[in-house]
C-alpha cells in the first residue's frame, strides 16, 4: 500500500469521524431523552459492576482454595457489609455534627464573602476597562451558577425514592454477577459466530481484566488521598475537615480535573478564615496531588490504562459536555475499553499477538 493510498485512507477516517461527531450533536436532544429513561436501569448495573470488581479478587481466592462459589460469596458479602456499616457508622456522626456547624456557620461565611466581593468591586473602579469588565462578566457569571446549582441541589431531594430503589437493587446484582458472570460470558459467546468467537472472547477477557484493574486502583488511590487530605487539613487547622476531605476524595475520581475541583471548597473556606490558612490549605493540596502523582498513582495503578495524557482530558471532556457528571467519571473506563478492542482487533487482523 503506497503513502497516497494510507494519506487518503487517514483523511477519509477524520472526515467519518467529523460526520459523526456532527451527527451525535445534531441528535443531542433525542439521545439526551433515551439517556433519562436508560439510566435508570444502567446506574444500579454500573454501581453492582463497581462493587463486583472488588469483591471478585476475594470471591476468586476462596475458590480456589476449594470453597463453593455460593458460599464463598455469602461470606464476602457478610463481611463487607459489617465492615461498610462500621464505617458509616463512626463517620455519621463525625459527618452529621460537621454538617451542621456548617450550617450555623454558613450565613456568617456567606457575610465574609459578600465583604470579600464589595472590596473588590470598590477596587476595580482603578483597574482597566477590559479587566475591569471581565471581572464583572466573571462575577455575573459566578452568581448565575451558584443559583443554577443551588436549584439542582434542592430538585435532586426529589431522587431520593430513585437512590433508594438503587440501594436495594445493587445487592442482588452483584450477587448474581458475581455468581454467574462467568456463565453469563460464555452465552453470550455462543450467540458469537464460531468464525469470531475466539476474537469476541479475546476482547471480553481484556475489558474485564482492564476494568477490574482501573476500578480496584481507582478507588484504592481515592481512599489514600482522602486520608492524607483529611491529616492535612487536621494539621493546618481546615475547619470542616473530614467534609473537604471527603469531597475532594470523590473528586478524584475524575483525571486532572477532579484535585482542582475538590480543593476548591477548602481553599475558598480556608480564605474566608485568613489568607494564611488558605496558603497553608493550598499547599497542603499541592503536597497530597505531587504525592499522588508521582508516588500514589504510579505504585497503585501503573501502567494499567496506557492511555496518553491528552487523550484522558479529551475524553473527559467530551464525557462531560455529553453526560454530565457520569461522564466526566465514565470518560476514562469507556476510553479504556475502547482501546482493548482496538487493540485486539488491530493485533489480530495483522496476525500479531493480542495484547494491551
Amino acid at each position: 500500500m503506497g503513502w497516497g493510498s494510507r494519506y487518503q485512507r487517514a483523511v477519509l477516517s477524520v472526515l467519518a469521524t467529523l460526520l459523526c461527531l456532527y451527527l451525535v450533536a445534531q441528535l443531542r436532544d433525542f439521545l439526551y431523552d433515551i439517556w433519562s429513561v436508560l439510566k435508570v436501569v444502567v446506574l444500579p448495573f454500573l454501581a453492582a459492576m463497581v462493587v463486583t470488581y472488588l469483591l471478585q479478587p476475594v470471591v476468586e481466592l476462596l475458590v480456589r482454595r476449594r470453597v463453593p462459589r455460593g458460599p464463598a460469596i455469602l461470606i464476602i458479602y457478610l463481611t463487607f457489609a459489617v465492615l461498610a456499616a462500621v464505617a458509616i457508622l463512626q463517620a455519621i456522626p463525625v459527618v452529621s455534627r460537621q454538617l451542621s456547624q456548617l450550617a450555623q456557620h454558613l450565613p456568617e461565611l456567606i457575610q465574609q464573602a459578600d465583604q470579600w466581593l464589595d472590596g473588590l468591586v470598590q477596587r476595580r473602579q482603578y483597574l482597566p476597562d477590559a479587566v475591569r469588565r471581565g471581572i464583572e462578566a466573571a462575577l455575573a457569571q459566578a452568581e448565575q451558577r451558584l443559583t443554577a446549582a443551588a436549584a439542582q441541589a434542592v430538585a435532586g431531594l426529589s431522587g431520593t425514592v430513585s437512590a433508594v430503589f438503587v440501594a436495594f437493587v445493587v445487592p442482588f446484582l452483584v450477587f448474581y454477577m458475581l455468581k454467574d458472570g462467568k456463565a453469563l460470558g460464555r452465552a453470550v459467546l455462543h450467540l458469537i459466530p464460531p468464525a469470531y468467537r475466539q476474537e469476541a472472547r479475546d476482547i471480553m477477557v481484556g475489558v474485564d481484566a482492564t476494568l477490574g484493574s482501573y476500578v480496584r486502583g481507582q478507588l484504592l488511590v481515592m481512599l489514600s488521598v482522602g486520608v492524607l487530605t483529611y491529616a492535612g487539613y487536621l494539621v493546618v487547622g481546615v475547619p470542616y475537615a473530614l467534609l473537604l476531605a471527603l469531597f475532594l476524595a470523590i473528586m478524584d475520581i475524575i483525571p486532572y480535573l477532579g484535585p482542582f475541583l475538590g480543593a476548591a471548597p477548602a481553599v475558598l473556606l480556608a480564605l474566608s478564615v485568613s489568607p494564611k490558612l488558605a496558603i497553608q490549605t493550598l499547599l497542603v493540596n499541592l503536597v497530597v496531588q505531587q504525592l499522588e502523582g508521582n508516588l500514589i498513582q504510579p505504585q497503585i495503578m501503573g501502567r494499567t490504562l496506557h492511555l496518553h495524557p491528552l487523550a484522558i482530558v479529551a475524553a473527559v471532556l467530551i464525557g462531560g459536555e455529553l453526560a454530565g457528571v457520569l461522564g466526566l467519571v465514565c470518560a476514562v473506563p469507556v476510553l479504556a475499553v475502547g482501546k482493548v478492542v482496538y487493540t485486539q482487533v488491530r493485533s489480530r487482523r495483522h496476525g500479531g499477538p493480542a495484547g494491551l
